[in-house]
């Protein structure tokens, strides 16, 4: 553990089932693996932090909306080109919508190559290659 590292994001979902189908597919596809499950929550694990995706009793909206004030979106890192371009294909046979396809994959801007995606419930990845 290092001082300020990231230790956990919790993302309140709608559907725990549709989260763990899209979200959980796409986590151990990164290389996470099956950390904690409860009746209204699962979590998957990478080194020493976890993401928590959880269908809460006090949600107060059904929806997800990435352009309200909160978190707008997880990146993370996705390998090489080559590698992003496979799991950007996976991701979609997986229930994820590609994000604005016309400018892939500099979408970014042109020192950014990365995917943006996007699942049923409104829920934002941005998986970036290394350069």
């Amino acid at each position: 553990m290092t001082y300020g590292e990231l230790h956990h994001v919790e993302l309140w979902v709608p559907d725990l089932g549709r989260a763990v189908d899209s979200l959980g597919w796409l986590l151990v596809a990164l290389g996470y693996t099956p950390y904690q499950d409860w009746a209204e929550g699962k979590s998957w694990r990478l080194g020493d932090t976890y993401i928590v995706v959880e269908q809460s009793r006090d949600l107060t909206s059904d929806h997800y909306d990435r352009c309200r004030p909160g978190l707008n979106h997880l990146a993370f890192h996705a390998g090489d080109l080559g590698q992003l371009a496979d799991l950007t294909a996976r991701a979609t046979r997986h229930g994820w919508t590609l994000l604005f396809s016309e400018g892939q994959p500099s979408a970014g801007g042109a020192d950014n190559h990365a995917s943006y995606l996007e699942n049923s419930d409104g829920f934002e990845i941005e998986l970036v290659a290394n350069l």
